[in-house]
């Protein structure tokens, strides 16, 4: 291929000469002399130092580094520290983040708002007898049971109906007393009535008087009626015994109508009321919902139990509730129906034991800003608090990310959960040794390795942990021992009865005793031990109790060696490896002898020794 040749003219190189000398005219114009451009450079390079970018973690915004990299604590890529302006009217407690914090932390927020509380209360009970229809029949004279027309628990009678027949040597004097009187009973009345008054004291009917007196002889034999129409629920005596005056003889129950007792906690009372339906179930009675209202609320609560009965009342037509069946209830409250109260989510809350804190969201700002608030709530309602103070309509809060938020708060010494004071002594590290433009002027190498360990693994925190803090932890370990050995005997009976005392031990631990990191720390721990204790009380088989007594262990070891509790006597902490299907589960001893609580009898000393605490 040939190729094509281009031809330029003189024109054509004119044209181009004088573009040149132009050109060069007009760069000495506007870029000046070489000596300028050196002064020029070496203005931008100071406006660069000036402008240099810090970089910083969105997780630990006290790490501020001079290039990009990798956060010394948690790995993460650092960011642009973007600068945040929020005005001269800026609270100096507002704890202000990125955008890019914000996704990263997963911040959401929610608007506070009025509605009507509604509350879904779950109640469990049982079928139990009407009180006001139970009739003890007690021998009212001593004598020695002849017959008896009733022979078993359980049969049916009606009232007057014959259920035994007594001699008594007692009763016959009564009887010839009453015969005498009689016949003087228009010149000395008193005396015939008092002897009729005596045989009705003794539960006589007025038609066996009667009888005694139209015969003329005293009965041998007495015959003891039931009193009421009903169910035989106990027979206390036999052919041929003999009683006392006062032995019991028998109960007689009027099943008809029955009540219906639900067990209501504390939290649960606020919310209920004389006339609020509930619908229930029976477990013997599948696909039935029954529905009833409340017609007494118990005025205690069970000391051992932190229970009150709450009472509804059902007719009973066919004997169809059974005492002792268990009952599974709903109420729905609408204790405040027609009303508007401000409610917020449970998980914008923080608590201490104390206080109730939130985080809320400061308006018109240009990058997120929240401050701390503490706030004072009422009754649970759902998945929401009623608020009492601390809050008004409209206003934002945050519902997730709320820990990472109190967080930043602790490391900028700001007023947080653990120090509604503020001031660098909530930080796990102190702020004065920051230089001025955020990096560490102190912190060496090594501090900020053990910094990053610390966060990675949990460490004894016991000569921080108050002596106070340490023996109401140590009476948890104690009653969590009782537990065990309720494990080790198979024992449902005491390790439920053990559960609920572990549970009223750690009711009474006050978080409040703990500041900074070990606040969160138990906080963390919490949880589970409250959860799986609470799974041991309500789960009916052993194994199952003791599936959950695996991870109680697991947190409560932990619980230990970070606060060291005090319990008088050196305790250990024991391993199976069979236990858990075969994974392996420990538990804590006060005894150096292995007494297996997941196999019992079955491998009693299946098991080893792995420390002391």
């Amino acid at each position: 291929m040939k190729s094509k040749k281009i031809k330029i003219g003189k024109r054509d190189v004119v044209l181009i000469a004088i573009a040149l000398i132009m050109g060069l005219a007009l760069g000495s114009i506007f870029f000046g002399s070489t000596k300028t451009v050196t002064i020029d450079e070496h203005d931008h390079s100071a406006e660069a130092s000036a402008d240099q970018t810090i970089w910083t973690c969105s997780m630990h915004p006290q790490i501020k580094k001079d290039a990009p990299g990798d956060c010394p604590i948690c790995g993460m890529d650092l960011i642009p520290l973007e600068t945040i302006d929020n005005g001269e009217e800026a609270d100096p407690n507002e704890i202000q983040m990125t955008k890019s914090a914000m996704k990263l932390a997963e911040v959401q927020t929610f608007i506070v708002k009025e509605g009507a509380p509604e509350k879904s209360v779950y109640l469990l009970g049982k079928v139990k007898a009407d009180e006001r229809n139970v009739s003890v029949l007690t021998a009212r004279f001593g004598g020695r049971i002849e017959k008896l027309y009733i022979n078993y628990t359980g049969q049916h009678v009606k009232k007057g109906q014959k259920l035994a027949s007594i001699y008594s040597p007692n009763l016959i004097t009564a009887q010839r007393e009453l015969l005498e009187a009689a016949k003087y009973k228009d010149t000395n009345p008193s005396f015939y009535d008092a002897t009729r008054s005596k045989l009705k004291l003794w539960d006589l009917s007025e038609e066996q008087i009667k009888s005694i007196e139209n015969s003329g002889e005293p009965s041998v034999y007495f015959d003891i009626l039931s009193p009421i129409t009903g169910t035989v629920t106990r027979r206390d005596i036999a052919i041929g015994d003999y009683v006392k005056e006062g032995n019991p003889l028998f109960e007689v129950v009027d099943l008809s109508r029955v009540w219906i007792m639900f067990d209501a906690y504390e939290s649960d009372l606020p919310w209920i009321k004389k006339g609020d339906k509930i619908d229930f179930t029976i477990q013997s009675l599948p696909g039935k919902t029954y529905s009833a209202k409340v017609t007494y609320i118990d005025p205690f609560i069970n000391a051992s139990t932190r229970v009150a009965q709450v009472r509804v009342e059902m007719r009973n037509s066919g004997l169809k509730f059974k005492p002792e069946m268990f009952v599974n209830g709903i109420l729905q409250s609408n204790i405040a129906k027609n009303t508007n109260q401000l409610l917020i989510p449970k998980t914008s809350i923080l608590w201490t034991g104390k206080r109730a804190v939130v985080y809320v969201k400061v308006p018109n700002r240009e990058s997120p800003s929240f401050i701390y608030r503490e706030i004072v709530l009422g009754p649970e309602t759902g998945n929401f608090y009623v608020v009492s103070q601390g809050l008004h309509e409209g206003e934002e809060i945050v519902t997730n990310g709320v820990f990472k938020i109190d967080a930043s708060a602790q490391l900028a010494g700001k007023p947080s959960m653990m120090n509604p004071s503020g001031g660098a002594g909530s930080t796990p590290h102190d702020m004065s040794k920051m230089g001025t433009d955020g990096s560490s002027s102190e912190m060496t190498d090594e501090e900020m390795e053990a910094m990053e360990k610390s966060e990675k693994k949990p460490v004894s925190l016991s000569k921080e942990t108050p002596a106070e803090f340490k023996k109401q932890l140590g009476n948890v370990v104690t009653a969590y021992l009782k537990m065990k050995d309720g494990f080790v005997a198979t024992d449902e009976t005491k390790v439920e009865k053990e559960a609920k005392t572990v549970l009223a031990e750690l009711e009474k631990v006050d978080m409040g005793l703990l500041k900074g990191d070990a606040h969160i720390e138990w906080m963390k721990l919490l949880k589970p031990i409250k959860d799986n204790l609470n799974g041991i009380v309500a789960m009916k088989e052993i194994e199952m109790k003791r599936s959950h007594f695996v991870i109680l262990s697991d947190a409560l070891t932990k619980a230990i060696d970070m606060f060291g509790p005090e319990t008088g006597k050196p305790i250990y902490l024991e391993f199976c490896p069979m236990a858990n299907n075969d994974k392996g589960a420990f538990w804590i001893s006060a005894d150096k002898e292995i007494k297996n609580p997941y196999y019992g009898e079955q491998m009693m000393n299946c098991g080893e020794v792995k420390r002391k605490f």
